[in-house]
């Protein structure tokens, strides 16, 4: 086969040469996540999946895309991008798991201001991280080089992630009924979302390197922390217990999220007292002297998931995801979340 190279588009800002090499670097990475299922190689221009539908007679295929936001400024400033990639992944499959749908291929796409691929290795082993940790296979990607629309050592990366349940087992709101518990499954930290808040609360180009009073490391690792990933949680309770729905706490907080689960004439009721909130978001809302609506209405304040199970599966649902807790109950009313 022909050598590709260009001279010209070399000049112009784009690395072909180097385009190749990040594929050689990330190849074997890629590799460890391909499943049986998986019928092509990194390289090809479409990625080929072979469904196993031996459990799944009424197959419905579930789809997600995310991306991880303006937390992306924070590992340029830290030089620090091998868990960025897990942040992508898990903004897309912690979605699709809210119907209960198992997560079966993962797509990314990472924008360049110039193709480093030493960088590149960096981001996609993130990627496979998060592919590893739901059980999905990374089938493809795209790297596009980019130069003059981004700078030079910045970069922005974009997920796209697909998940098949059967049509019996979609998890469906309208079952829910007053009584019933919201279950909380704790966030990592601040996750991707609201960092456009922390980036005005903070000067972080300083602060980022300053350990707080209290935390025993830097403010900046501190907010890198990955996202959580929150499938095998799902899939642990799923065929185990009455599901009625699933919130994914992400940009909007409690007051945008929560109501999305709930049933019309339904209202999760929670007290703030109850939730384990980590320091973290203390130090952002002393800090910044955000009002206590507003922390609730952008941050997933240490729930990253809330589930809403029967009433009586509910101790069952509690012993089978470690680390989980009850938030609050669900009641008649038409205000979609109430926090007192």
């Amino acid at each position: 086969m022909a050598k590709s190279q260009s001279d010209s588009y070399k000049k112009a800002g784009v690395d072909i040469e180097a385009g190749y090499k990040s594929v050689q670097l990330i190849k074997n990475s890629v590799a460890k996540t391909y499943s049986k299922n998986v019928l092509s190689d990194l390289g090809g221009f479409s990625g080929l999946y072979e469904m196993d539908l031996s459990e799944t007679p009424n197959p419905v295929l579930v789809s997600g895309t995310d991306g991880v936001g303006t937390k992306l400024k924070l590992a340029f400033l830290l030089d620090k991008h091998d868990t960025i990639g897990i942040d992508c992944v898990a903004m897309c499959v912690n979605d699709i798991i809210t119907v209960g749908a198992k997560p079966l291929t993962f797509l990314d796409y990472i924008a360049v201001g110039k193709n480093q691929p030493e960088k590149i290795k960096d981001i996609v082993e993130g990627v496979v991280e998060g592919c590893l940790q739901s059980g999905c296979s990374l089938v493809g990607g795209e790297t596009a080089e980019m130069p003059g629309f981004y700078s030079e050592g910045e970069y922005d990366i974009a997920g796209y992630a697909t998940g098949v349940v059967d049509k019996s087992k979609i998890i469906n709101k309208e079952t829910m009924i007053a009584g019933d518990i919201l279950i909380a499954i704790p966030s990592t930290g601040v996750h991707s979302n609201g960092f456009s808040l922390v980036r005005s609360v903070f000067n972080l180009e300083e602060d980022a390197f300053k350990t707080y009073e209290g935390f025993d490391k830097p403010l900046g690792e501190i907010l890198l922390e990955p996202t959580k990933i929150y499938v095998n949680d799902i899939l642990r309770i799923r065929d185990k217990v009455k599901i009625r729905a699933i919130s994914h706490v992400t940009g909007g907080g409690f007051y945008e999220n929560v109501p999305r689960a709930m049933k019309d004439g339904l209202t999760a009721k929670i007290n703030k007292a109850d939730i384990k909130t980590p320091p973290i978001f203390d130090l952002i809302e002393k800090t910044g002297n955000i009002p206590s609506r507003d922390m609730y209405n952008t941050f997933n304040m240490g729930v990253g998931m809330v589930v809403i199970v029967a009433k009586e599966d509910s101790a069952t649902t509690l012993s089978l995801i470690p680390g989980s807790y009850v938030l609050g109950e669900v009641i008649m009313g038409d205000e979609g979340i109430i926090l007192c």
